[in-house]
């Protein structure tokens, strides 16, 4: 239920009580509408929180001073210290200074004007000029058509991230503390195969414990058809051949039985005890995951742009014309009535797709608009295929052209199908 304020609002606006009516059961169904985005928003920005810190939105534009910001998460504000007001509409050039890697931004640039997503990393600064590094996941959000409409990116603070890697090559570090660091899966093992020690990482993506680990075969924990060939391996010239070992697929069997999928690269580390093997984990399985929760949340942030039900027009009232002169229509027209735009620009425009019942009720509406009032009308519409419907129009002046008058027309009732007699 709107609160009282918005509803004794929405009557001031109304010619009379069956309008206002309307109005307020409009105003409900998009309450509800947002409050039903907002809440699949959250739930996939849950599903996604350990991989992402922060969700930043941008508008098309690529010129400068570059795309504005529509929209940041609570996670940008708690990763970069600005608050939402401080950053919709500037650009993110906010967060980049001094140490930020101008070729990475220049290949950023080169994807976004060719329509691809990018993936990459460099310096930004928070609020207070303390830097971190940024890890961008950045996709374009398509209309209906096809078309860009607005870039969205994933962002993740990597700072420890990276203090974790620049020491991976000491292999006297305590095997645990060094690569909890990094998110990332590695185990060790010698060149028969034989497991050493694995992070937790790895262990946990598996679900077995370091016991139930140590001393066993790697290929003991592949499904059994892939153990022959993991198996295959594992030769006395392995640790010389590792240049063959980059980004291998193996599949391996978590306790529970389930597989799961990742690509595998070797490294070969040394201590007193000898040579032995590093292997370097990527969760495939886990990534392709991710993937199709970002490519949902496109299209529900694509639901939170599009409105398919309405559209916007601009035109212009004279004293002696009884109709307006219409100069611009916003996207939605078409779908809405089966005209184009330009079929009904100029004036009397708009009155051909008026049921002429109405007619008089959109005169009165114009006629307050031309005393300076705001003015709220419903009415029926004929569509190019005769289909009636009933629309809600709000109208007021725009205070971005002069003399100019700014209308949002809603249908009201979507499923209405009569025809004209």
């Amino acid at each position: 239920m709107l609160d009282n304020n918005t509803i004794d609002l929405l009557k001031s606006l109304a010619k009379d009580e069956e309008s206002s009516k309307e109005l307020i059961k409009l105003f409900e169904e998009e309450r509800d509408r947002t409050s039903t985005y907002k809440m699949h928003l959250e739930l996939l920005e849950s599903a996604i929180r350990n991989d992402y810190d922060s969700i930043l939105i941008t508008d098309l534009s690529l010129e400068k001073p570059g795309p504005r910001i529509v929209y940041v998460n609570d996670g940008f504000e708690k990763m970069t210290g600005y608050t939402r007001e401080e950053v919709i509409g500037e650009s993110p050039r906010i967060l980049q200074g001094e140490k930020t890697d101008r070729k990475t931004l220049d290949r950023l640039k080169e994807s976004l004007i060719k329509g691809k997503s990018f993936f990459g990393q460099t310096v930004n600064y928070r609020k207070d000029g303390s830097e971190y590094i940024n890890q961008w996941d950045i996709h374009p959000l398509l209309n209906k058509d096809g078309e860009i409409t607005h870039w969205v990116s994933y962002q993740h603070d990597i700072t420890e991230r990276k203090r974790a890697e620049n020491r991976i090559l000491e292999p006297k570090s305590n095997f645990d503390d060094l690569f909890e660091e990094t998110k990332k899966n590695f185990i060790d093992f010698k060149p028969d195969g034989t497991i050493i020690q694995a992070n937790k990482a790895f262990r946990e993506m598996l679900g077995y414990q370091k016991e139930e680990l140590k001393g066993k075969k790697l290929w003991e924990f592949t499904p059994e058809k892939s153990s022959p060939s993991l198996k295959a391996i594992f030769t006395a010239s392995l640790i010389n051949e590792l240049g063959k070992f980059k980004d291998f697929a193996v599949m391996f069997r978590r306790k529970n039985g389930l597989p799961v999928q990742v690509e595998m690269n070797l490294s070969k580390q040394t201590e007193n005890n000898g040579a032995f093997l590093r292997a370097e984990i990527a969760n495939v399985s886990l990534r392709k995951n991710v993937m199709n929760i970002v490519q949902e949340r496109n299209e529900t942030f694509n639901k939170l742009f599009e409105r398919k039900n309405d559209f916007n027009f601009g035109y212009k009232l004279t004293p002696s014309c009884s109709s307006p002169d219409i100069v611009w229509i916003s996207d939605g027209f078409k779908e809405l009535t089966g005209y184009e735009p330009e079929e009904c620009m100029g004036q009397a425009g708009l009155n051909k797709l008026v049921h002429e019942d109405d007619l008089q009720l959109l005169t009165d509406h114009y006629n307050a608009l031309k005393r300076g009032k705001s003015s709220c009308q419903q009415f029926r519409i004929v569509a190019k295929d005769g289909t009636v419907k009933h629309v809600m129009d709000y109208s007021k002046p725009n205070p971005e052209a002069k003399d100019e008058f700014k209308s949002s027309v809603v249908a009201i009732e979507k499923d209405k199908t009569l025809k004209t007699i």
